[in-house]
C-alpha cells in the first residue's frame, strides 16, 4: 500500500532524506556500532592492497556496523599503508608465513598461494569477540552484517569441491588457543593444497557433516568466473548475490579500465562472460571513484611538503647570506666596502654604541 504524502517511513544506517516523487518524511535510524567485532582481510604486498582497499570501501559503502581491520606484512610500502588508514580502522603488521609446499601448490598451478598461511594470524585478534574474514579479491554487493549471527567456522561451499568450504569468506572467533592448534596442525599435517584452504578444511574437518547452520549460502562467496558453468541457477538467484569472489590468477587489477566507457578492456572477455564483466566494472568503478583520489591527495601533499622543504632550504641559505659573520664584517670594513645607507649607517652604529655603554 502506497504511503501518504506526510507519512513517516524508515531509512536505515543513519541517513536522512526526502523522497522526491512522493514527498515522504524520512526518519533517520542510527544502527548500533559493534566495536568488539570486525571484518578482517589480508594483504601481503602492495598489489593485493589494491584489492583490499576496494573490498574495504565496498563494505563502507553498504554501511556495515563493524570495524574494518587489515593484516599486512613488512612488504607493504609506507605509501600504501597511508592509503590503507583512509579505509581501515586498524592496520596491523604480522609476520609473513609461507607453507613452502611447492608440490601441492604446483597441482593448483598457483605457487604464490603459499603465503596465504599468513591468514592464520587473524585468530590472534583477541580484542575482538567475533570476526568475518574476507579475501582481498572479494567484493561486497550489499550489507552483510548478518554474518555475525553465525558461529565459527561458518563458510560457503567451494564450487570445485562442495564438501570443502572456500576460505575466502568465513566467520571465526579469535583465540590464541585456536591459533596455536592451527600452527601445530600446519607443522604436523600440512595442507593438502599447500595453501590455507587445505589446512583449514583439514583442521575444521567436520564442517561438511556436523552443523548445516555453519554452511553459508553460495551467495556469500559467489565465484565470478564459474557463473557460466550453471547459468540457469545464476539467472534465477544471481540477483541476490551478496559477495563476489574473483577466484583464479586473473584479478580485477590485472585488467585495464576505460574511464570514458566505465568498463574493463580485455580481448579475453567474451559475451559469455558478461556477468563476470559487470562485476569487474563495479570493482573498477569503486577503485576509480573512491580509491584513486586518496593516492592523488597523498601525492599532492607529498609535492607540497617537497616544495616547503625546498623553500625552507632557500630561506636558510638566504638567511646565511643576509647575516654575515663578524669576520666577514671586519674584512668588508678593511676593504672599504661599507654600507653607509644601510646597516653601517651612522645612526645604526650610534645605537650599538649606546647599548654597549649602558
Amino acid at each position: 500500500m502506497r504511503p501518504g504524502l506526510n507519512s513517516v517511513i524508515p531509512l536505515c544506517y543513519g541517513l536522512c532524506a526526502k523522497h522526491e516523487s512522493l514527498g515522504e518524511r524520512v526518519v533517520a535510524i542510527h544502527l548500533p556500532f559493534f566495536t568488539d567485532q570486525a571484518f578482517v582481510t589480508l594483504a601481503t604486498n602492495d598489489v593485493y592492497c589494491q584489492g583490499a582497499l576496494v573490498l574495504g570501501q565496498s563494505l563502507k559503502n553498504h554501511r556495515i556496523t563493524r570495524k574494518l581491520v587489515i593484516l599486512i606484512t613488512s612488504q607493504v610500502s609506507s605509501l600504501l599503508r597511508d592509503v590503507l588508514y583512509k579505509v581501515f580502522d586498524e592496520v596491523i603488521e604480522v609476520n609473513l608465513e609461507d607453507s613452502a609446499d611447492y608440490v601441492h601448490l604446483a597441482l593448483l598451478k598457483r605457487p604464490e598461494l603459499g603465503v596465504t598461511f599468513t591468514k592464520l594470524h587473524c585468530w590472534t585478534l583477541t580484542h575482538y569477540s567475533k570476526c568475518v574474514f574476507m579475501d582481498a579479491d572479494t567484493l561486497v554487493l550489499c550489507n552483510i552484517d548478518e554474518l555475525f549471527d553465525r558461529e565459527e567456522l561458518s563458510a560457503a561451499p567451494d564450487s570445485g569441491w562442495p564438501d570443502c568450504f572456500n576460505s575466502g569468506v568465513f566467520v571465526f572467533r579469535p583465540s590464541l588457543e585456536t591459533h596455536s592448534l592451527l600452527m601445530q596442525h600446519a607443522v604436523k599435517c600440512g595442507s593438502f593444497d599447500g595453501a590455507d584452504q587445505g589446512l583449514l578444511n583439514s583442521f575444521f574437518s567436520n564442517w561438511a557433516t556436523s552443523d548445516i547452520r555453519k554452511h553459508l549460502p553460495f551467495l556469500y562467496n559467489l565465484s565470478s568466473s564459474t557463473i557460466y558453468t550453471y547459468r540457469p541457477a545464476f539467472n534465477k538467484f544471481g540477483s541476490d548475490a551478496k559477495v563476489v569472489h574473483f577466484l583464479g590468477p586473473a584479478k580485477p587489477w590485472h585488467y585495464k579500465y576505460n574511464r570514458q566507457t566505465g568498463s574493463v578492456i580485455s580481448e579475453s572477455l567474451t559475451s559469455e562472460s558478461q556477468h563476470h564483466v559487470s562485476f569487474l566494472d563495479l570493482w573498477w568503478k569503486i577503485y576509480d571513484e573512491s580509491i584513486v583520489p586518496f593516492f592523488d591527495k597523498l601525492q599532492h601533499v607529498a609535492e607540497l611538503e617537497s616544495q616547503e622543504q625546498t623553500v625552507s632550504k632557500l630561506l636558510s641559505i638566504q638567511q646565511k647570506v643576509k647575516e654575515p659573520s663578524a669576520e666577514d664584517e671586519r674584512r668588508k670594513w678593511e676593504e672599504g666596502r661599507v654600507d653607509y645607507m644601510g646597516k653601517d649607517a651612522f645612526a645604526r652604529i650610534q645605537e650599538k654604541l649606546d647599548r654597549f655603554l649602558q
